[in-house]
């Protein structure tokens, strides 16, 4: 299993749309297309109130290439997306890490 750590930062004012397409349409989307949601956060105290972290897994890297692959084509994600960014982008910009869990972590 692989994880990927997602950050996404939010356009000015964009943060409750980001989170509604999520709640809304992407975190269904991921499960139909292989992608398995893990966890989703934003910072209580500390970091940056404009950051939306999300956490999802994969069985390796080739399931997470075909994956993204599927989800970026999907026409309810384009739809969602496009319907979300009728008044601007919500994202600034994105970071991710690809994590593999150490031999001793509790999450495998």
């Amino acid at each position: 299993m692989i994880y990927e750590l997602r950050i996404y930062t939010a356009n000015p004012g964009k943060m409750g749309a980001l989170h509604a397409r999520f709640r809304d349409h992407t975190c269904r989307l991921f499960e139909k297309h292989g992608i398995k949601n893990v966890g989703y956060w934003s910072n209580t105290i500390g970091g940056r109130s404009d950051e939306l972290w999300y956490m999802v897994a994969f069985d390796d890297l080739g399931h997470r290439d075909a994956a993204w692959k599927a989800f970026g084509a999907d026409p309810d994600w384009q739809e969602a997306r496009r319907k979300s960014e009728e008044n601007g982008p919500l994202v600034h910009h994105i970071e991710n890490r690809i994590m593999s869990p150490t031999d001793f972590s509790p999450l495998r």
